[in-house]
């Protein structure tokens, strides 16, 4: 299995887990791929990527940014927004249960 096709699965099996934690599958492979990136993505490359909306990304990203899984990056010398998420899985793990709580 090539990296294309491990990323491909993972995102889509983290995207099937977060029903189950309570969010929605866009929202979910959103954050897996951020999760997996070695660099901050743009909205852009992750409508490229995940094949989703501008709107259906912006939401997403804004929910993610609210429960303060996901954060905005800045570039020097670019104009677009970045993102990344947080990396350690036991801090993602507790911030989603605590979200989920609330």
């Amino acid at each position: 299995m090539n990296y294309q096709e491990a990323k491909i699965k993972f995102v889509s099996t983290w995207g099937s887990l977060g029903t189950l934690w309570g969010i929605n599958k866009a929202m979910a492979q959103i954050q897996a791929l951020l999760f997996i990136s070695t660099k901050p993505l743009s909205m852009d490359d992750i409508m490229a990527e995940l094949q989703i909306s501008r709107g259906n990304t912006s939401m997403n990203l804004r929910q993610l940014m609210d429960w303060g899984i996901v954060s905005k990056e800045i570039i020097p010398g670019e104009r677009k927004e970045y993102f990344t998420t947080e990396k350690d899985v036991q801090e993602l793990a507790r911030v989603i249960a605590k979200e989920r709580s609330r």
